[in-house]
């Protein structure tokens, strides 16, 4: 019988659109240890799909084709931008984020322990698109979380005013 999800993926999946998405896929393999599992060129060279996997995620992508109307996806570089985050949970914050600089991503923000309970970074990829790079050190309780989350918004409202 067929399953309605198929083995390995999650019920969200996300499908990135990139503009030249070989490069990106190396890119992942050298900054986020992603392994490629699949890879689909199209007739004009471009890829149609591809299918990687980052830990225990998987993700899609493709390059961009506006030659495809409206259903066609566009990446980070047409857009100026990225309306997304991608969270990746990892055993060492501080090392993937290393690891990611030195492929080639762009800093956004340094490894950082968070209100949360969690160690965490930000960077850029060369080809536009958001990324978290996390390390989960500490569970709280829903009191502890609102009273860490109150302090940190009063201390950040105060740097405002500076």
């Amino acid at each position: 019988m067929t399953k309605p999800i198929p083995d390995g993926f999650h019920t969200v999946t996300p499908h990135l659109s990139i503009r030249d998405c070989d490069k990106a896929l190396s890119f992942y393999e050298k900054a986020f240890g992603a392994e490629i599992l699949a890879r689909s060129p199209g007739p004009n060279g471009k890829l149609m799909h591809a299918l990687f996997k980052i830990g225990d995620s998987l993700l899609m992508a493709a390059d961009e084709h506006p030659e495809m109307g409206e259903s066609h996806l566009k990446s980070p570089a047409a857009l100026g931008g990225t309306s997304i985050l991608l969270n990746i949970y990892v055993p060492d914050t501080d090392a993937a984020y290393e690891r990611a600089i030195k492929a080639g991503a762009t800093a956004r923000m340094p490894p950082t322990d968070m209100f949360w309970g969690d160690r965490y970074s930000q960077v850029r990829d060369p080809f536009g698109h958001s990324w978290a790079i996390a390390t989960h050190k500490e569970d709280l309780n829903p009191e502890q979380l609102a009273e860490r989350a109150q302090k940190w918004m009063a201390d950040f409202a105060k740097q405002g005013q500076k």
